[in-house]
């Protein structure tokens, strides 16, 4: 499982790239989907690193992270529906949490919907822990907005 995946940055010829696989994983949800400048956005800002995960040429997931004062956050993970149950997100939330490591964060951030029950195992086996909830954080198209976890890693 994933053993040809090629990780990388995601540089200023893979926005287009990164925000299709976006849109992929969270437009089916009801999410609205990053555009080219959502990314490209981000990714000027001071801490923001991207990665993005191929195998064979083809896209397969995208990850970007932000670190300020020795706290990270995941700002989003995707892997394209087709792709998925293969181990791409495990292997970019590792990317993440190394990184943020490197520069220094002690704890890792994130939030997800409670109605992910994918995503949840994979932080929850990952060691993050839930430390708070929103209400109705997150659009469900015609569906009711689902609530948003927030969870924590501590780093060492």
């Amino acid at each position: 499982m994933g053993e040809g995946f090629v990780l990388g940055p995601v540089r200023a010829l893979d926005l287009d790239r990164t925000s299709h696989l976006h849109r992929e994983a969270f437009e089916p949800m009801g999410e609205r989907g990053w555009s080219r400048a959502d990314i490209a956005g981000l990714l000027a800002s001071p801490g923001v690193a991207g990665f993005l995960l191929t195998e064979a040429g083809a896209d397969i997931g995208m990850a970007i992270c932000r670190i300020v004062a020795g706290e990270a956050e995941l700002l989003t993970i995707a892997v394209d529906p087709v792709q998925r149950r293969r181990g791409a997100a495990r292997r970019l939330l590792g990317a993440v949490v190394e990184s943020v490591q490197e520069e220094g964060a002690l704890t890792l951030f994130l939030e997800v919907g409670a109605d992910n029950p994918g995503a949840l195992a994979l932080y929850r086996a990952m060691g993050f822990e839930t430390v708070g909830r929103r209400s109705a954080y997150y659009p469900r198209g015609d569906r009711p907005a689902a609530d948003a976890l927030v969870m924590r890693l501590t780093l060492s």
